[in-house]
This record gives C-alpha cells, sequence and structure tokens, in this order.
C-alpha cells in the first residue's frame, strides 16, 4: 500500500502525497486516520524482523478489531476505535480495509507473480481499496468514478513496483511478471547481478509503457471530481507520470538510483495541475 502520506513510528518516503496540504480541512482528519491504519499494517507485513507466522498473527488481529467493529462492539486499540466513527460516517464498506490486509498477508507468503493478471489481482487488493476509501470520504462513488479510481491505484502501485526492482529484489520479491522475464530474457540473476542489461531495458520499458497508459486512462477521474479534491486527483497523477518519465530518462536503471521526485519537481506538477483544471472547465 503505497501513495498516501503522513507521520508514523517508521520513516517512510511516498510518491504521491493523497491528503495533502491540497485537500480541504474537513476531509484531512478521516484520510489521516484511514492512513494510519494502512500504514501500520502495511508495517506489519514489511518492517523489522518478526518471523512470516508472527506477522500473519499480528494481521489477523487487524482483521479481528474490523469484525469488532462491524459487530458494534468497541476496537481494541485505539486506531481501530478512531476508525470506527469514520467508517460509520463516511459509510466505508470494512471490506475495503480488509481487502487491504488481505494483500499485505499475501506479501508474508507469495514473492513470485505468474503473470500481470497475477500482479493487477494483487493491485486490486493492496492500492484500488485506497482510493475507494477516499471516494467514500468525498462522496464521490458513482461506478465510473470507482473504476477510475481503480485504474488510478493500480498504476500508481506499478510505478511503485518499477522504480523499487531493486529494494525488492533485496526482500526476495519479485513483482516483474515471470512470463514477461521469460519473453524478454531476464533472468532473476540479472536481478541479482543488479546490471540494467539491454534486455532488462526493453522489459521495463515494456511495463512502464503499459503503466503510463493505464494511468492516463484514469486521469479524467481528476477533472471529473470537484475544486481541491479534484486538484489533488490531477497531481497524483502528474507525479506518477513524472516519476515514470524519471524511470526512462535513467534509462530504466534502478539498480544503481531509485528514481524519485524531488522537491523541486513539485512546483511543475501543481502548476499542470492547475492548469489543466482550468482548461478543462474553459473546455465546457
Amino acid at each position: 500500500m503505497k501513495g498516501i502520506t503522513s507521520q508514523h513510528t517508521v520513516e517512510h518516503y511516498e510518491n504521491f502525497p493523497v491528503g495533502s496540504f491540497l485537500l480541504p480541512k474537513q476531509y484531512r482528519p478521516a484520510v489521516a486516520v484511514v492512513y494510519h491504519v494502512a500504514r501500520y499494517a502495511d508495517d506489519l507485513a514489511d518492517e523489522g524482523h518478526a518471523s512470516a507466522s508472527e506477522r500473519l498473527a499480528a494481521l489477523d488481529e487487524c482483521s479481528a478489531e474490523l469484525q469488532r467493529i462491524e459487530r458494534g462492539e468497541m476496537a481494541l486499540t485505539a486506531r481501530f476505535q478512531a476508525l470506527a466513527p469514520v467508517a460509520q460516517r463516511y459509510q466505508i464498506p470494512l471490506q475495503l480495509f480488509e481487502d487491504l490486509f488481505c494483500a499485505f498477508r499475501q506479501d508474508v507468503v507469495k514473492n513470485r507473480y505468474q503473470n500481470f493478471g497475477e500482479v493487477i489481482d494483487y493491485c486490486r487488493r493492496s492500492a484500488n481499496p485506497v482510493g475507494r476509501i477516499l471516494l467514500h470520504i468525498f462522496d464521490q462513488t458513482d461506478s465510473r468514478q470507482l473504476a477510475l479510481s481503480d485504474g488510478i491505484c493500480s498504476a500508481l502501485q506499478l510505478v511503485n513496483f518499477w522504480q523499487d526492482v531493486a529494494i525488492d529484489w533485496q526482500k526476495d520479491r519479485v513483482y516483474l511478471p515471470q512470463d514477461d522475464l521469460l519473453r524478454f530474457a531476464v533472468t532473476e540473476q540479472d536481478l541479482a547481478n543488479g546490471i540494467a542489461t539491454p534486455a532488462f531495458k526493453q522489459l521495463m520499458h515494456f511495463q512502464c509503457d503499459r503503466t503510463r497508459r493505464m494511468l492516463r486512462a484514469g486521469s479524467p477521474l481528476g477533472v471529473q471530481l470537484p475544486g481541491r479534491v479534484g486538484l489533488e486527483i490531477r497531481t497524483i497523477v502528474l507525479a506518477a507520470d513524472r516519476v515514470l518519465s524519471k524511470i526512462h530518462a535513467a534509462q530504466y536503471d534502478v539498480f544503481h538510483a531509485r528514481p524519485t521526485l524531488s522537491r523541486g519537481d513539485w512546483p511543475a506538477i501543481l502548476w499542470q495541475a492547475l492548469k489543466t483544471g482550468i482548461t478543462k472547465k474553459t473546455a465546457k
């Protein structure tokens, strides 16, 4: 689960600042509550030195907290006690949080993906619920909006995968589909060697191009949603697009430097997001 920002006990770099100052103030407390629950559960799967069984048990306890909320009982921990009124006020289906927990469990037990369909199924549970939760908070939940949000969120997750190939390899995780590795004649030894071979560059070009098409297909959501909410979505989409451009500019060598956004990137991204909104309004 990547793409939303706040403070937590573990420091995290995030590409896409959902819940930033761009959002109207009335939404920020609810977004922060959602963030803390999702980030905490994600860290249970990824951070520290716990065994796989300990991680799974901790995630099972997160699910148990959701079940307590569902039954109308008080949750045992402060973060889930805070979540209960937010979920009730904004009518957020608790299954969306369970989908996230399911994806985090998968990270504990599954480290290879046979094809792109398996990767997208993971994104459906690891990323798409975040967008759907936010749309519930924004009260923008028609089927078309949800579908566009799913496309954006899956693309955001993929962007993280492609910039994190080297980092994930150190965790014995490979999100590049196995059939695509075979198709482009890239071996896991190539990943272990940390060299952007011509074959690896072709593979990454293919993945990034496919991801950019997904991202842009979902981008109309940013002009459909009103005001600063729409501006936030446009900013996120443009930020992801710029990360893909940085991966390309690095000639797909994600082994020697992780392509990331810097402070200097944000003024241009925000300006483009503002300009896009103005252009769309003028065109109506």
